[in-house]
């Protein structure tokens, strides 16, 4: 019983090490892996693998919509005070991400430039943050310019999100056939409501009935199946569909 305790804490640590490469993270990770099997699993599920998960993100975007409810300016104000006490990198690039949460695109983008400048400009998170502020801003070519060279040199990196991410840029190019081809990348390997309403619009946009028959089909589905609140946190996503399709569908 103990080797096939010893087997198992191996296969998770390898689990987590093919993980770790796919997505670029660092080789001291592979050392803590192996050198300490158990306990180097469970840091590394809580300190990179879950943060990336589709269940943090959920849970993610559920905290954000109820911390905006109670209190719209709250993340950004506490960010901004932390960053005036400490104007250390971490907090600069916490301000950015509060101030893009709160829809403030253009103040998001001026401080995501600013951590592109500083000691943390390589980390994916950072570059990834900077072309969301990009896109929120009216500005792909940009937002492009960051997707495209991270999703080459990182193609585990939040997958989903930097297909979405890199169809919204093309779009907002005009490259027409290569964002629909990652929104298409976001639904056949993910199939989250996100990517469908996304491939869906395009398809409208570029005139596939088809495809978007499908995914409207797919769409109104699930929106049948959500719970009010589920509904609560796609309203924006909903509300683009409704308006492209005359609230006809879904």
């Amino acid at each position: 019983m103990p080797f096939l305790g010893l087997g198992l804490h191996i296969l998770v640590a390898l689990f987590f090490a093919v993980h770790a490469v796919r997505t670029g993270r660092q080789m001291y990770w592979l050392l803590i892996l192996f050198s300490f099997p158990l306990l180097g699993s469970l840091v590394y599920f809580a300190a990179v693998f879950l943060p990336h998960s589709q269940i943090e993100r959920q849970a993610r975007l559920a905290g954000r919509a109820l911390g905006r409810t109670l209190d719209p300016g709250r993340e950004v104000r506490e960010a901004q005070n932390d960053f005036d006490l400490t104007p250390t990198a971490y907090n600069q690039m916490r301000l950015a991400g509060a101030l893009l949460d709160n829809g403030q695109s253009a103040e998001a983008v001026a401080q995501y430039d600013a951590c592109l400048q500083g000691p943390f400009a390589a980390d994916p998170e950072v570059i990834f943050g900077a072309a969301r502020a990009k896109l929120a801003n009216r500005q792909p070519e940009a937002a492009l310019a960051l997707l495209a060279p991270l999703q080459a040199k990182q193609p585990g990196f939040r997958p989903e999100e930097m297909a979405l991410a890199l169809g919204r840029a093309y779009a907002g190019c005009g490259r027409q056939e290569e964002a629909g081809a990652q929104f298409e990348t976001a639904v056949q390997k993910f199939g989250g409501i996100e990517g469908r309403v996304e491939l869906a619009l395009w398809a409208l946009e570029n005139d596939k009935g088809d495809l978007a028959e499908r995914e409207l089909k797919e769409i109104a589905h699930a929106r049948k199946h959500m719970t009010k609140y589920t509904r609560g946190l796609h309203q924006g996503l909903f509300k683009r569909l409704d308006a492209a399709t005359g609230g006809k569908r879904g």
